[in-house]
């Protein structure tokens, strides 16, 4: 086990970021750590990296407690924050010296590990350019780049991607994979849902300051869901059909757009060989039992209540 939480609890006056909560991190694995605005995520990040004490709690990084500063413990571990950690008049390369000086990185090593980290997060044409003249994916790679120059064991990222371009956020994927194959553990928070499914082998989502729901993307999405979806696309459509299709065991709902007919059943329903039954006498084109996505579960799970205020 690299890190772990247990019954933290952080309060900032009347309100309860944290409340008894407890979360683990394995070895060599990429865990997902979603949540709502206001869920509690950055604060757990603060408190596992030390960078804010909890109220109550034990936290243990590398078979260790976190006390104090423990600068140790800190240099194995890489962050890279939700809003930039740059200088920004400061070039690319000297901005990557900086941090590794900050690590213990220095001499031949911190030049070649300069270079490496220029060369993986396409900088190298840039290397002596100040980040004020980058766009905004030139500067998240180059704050991924400032967090693992010293080549962390534990990497931890905190929406790495807002706000760039595509190329960019494939970039940093294939990055974080990467990283991940070589042996590095990753902790990986985003709203962007395609990308937790995409490089999560665990995922936790918290919701009023504790975990509500850990494990695969596959075993959240299976267990959370109250309904499936069916669509149906038929050639001639009439009222009869959907009046029978409404008619099946578990069907909630069934609507009809032009040829498609989208139906809406209990979870655990495996209405389609139903479904289809109901249709033999149509000529049917197509036919689909929609795979949930995370996103699905997540939703689920904490509601669609804007959370945009908190």
């Amino acid at each position: 086990m690299i890190a772990s939480m247990t019954n933290i609890v952080k309060r900032f006056r009347a309100h309860t970021a944290l409340d008894h909560m407890s979360m683990t991190v394995e070895k060599g694995e990429v865990l997902g750590l979603l949540g709502p605005n206001g869920a509690g995520k950055t604060t757990a990040i603060r408190i596992l990296t030390g960078l804010t004490g909890a109220d109550a709690g034990d936290v243990r990084l590398f078979g260790r407690e976190m006390r104090g500063q423990a600068a140790d413990i800190k240099r194995r571990i890489g962050v890279v924050p939700q809003d930039l950690a740059l200088y920004e008049t400061l070039s690319a390369q000297d901005n990557l010296r900086y941090f590794g000086k900050l690590y213990g990185v220095t001499g031949a090593a911190l030049k070649e590990r300069v270079a490496v980290v220029l060369e993986v997060l396409g900088l190298s044409d840039v290397a002596k350019k100040a980040p004020k003249k980058f766009s905004g994916g030139m500067k998240r790679r180059l704050n991924i780049g400032c967090a693992i120059i010293h080549s962390p064991e534990l990497l931890i990222l905190d929406e790495p991607t807002v706000g760039i371009d595509p190329q960019s956020r494939s970039h940093i994927l294939d990055f974080v994979e990467e990283m991940n194959k070589q042996g590095t553990t990753v902790i990986y928070t985003s709203h962007y849902m395609e990308e937790v499914e995409r490089i999560c082998s665990r995922v936790l989502i918290m919701d009023s300051g504790r975990i509500i729901t850990d494990g695969s993307v596959e075993d959240i999405t299976r267990s959370a869901l109250f309904e499936e979806m069916v669509t149906l696309e038929v050639r001639d459509i009439a009222p009869a059909l959907a009046d029978a299709i409404k008619k099946v065991q578990g069907v909630l709902s069934c609507e009809v757009e032009g040829r498609m007919l989208k139906v809406t059943s209990t979870a655990g329903s495996m209405n389609l060989a139903r479904i289809l039954e109901c249709a033999a006498p149509y000529i049917v084109l197509s036919a689909a039992a929609l795979r949930p996505t995370l996103e699905d579960a997540f939703l689920a799970l904490t509601g669609k209540k804007l959370r945009d205020g908190e």
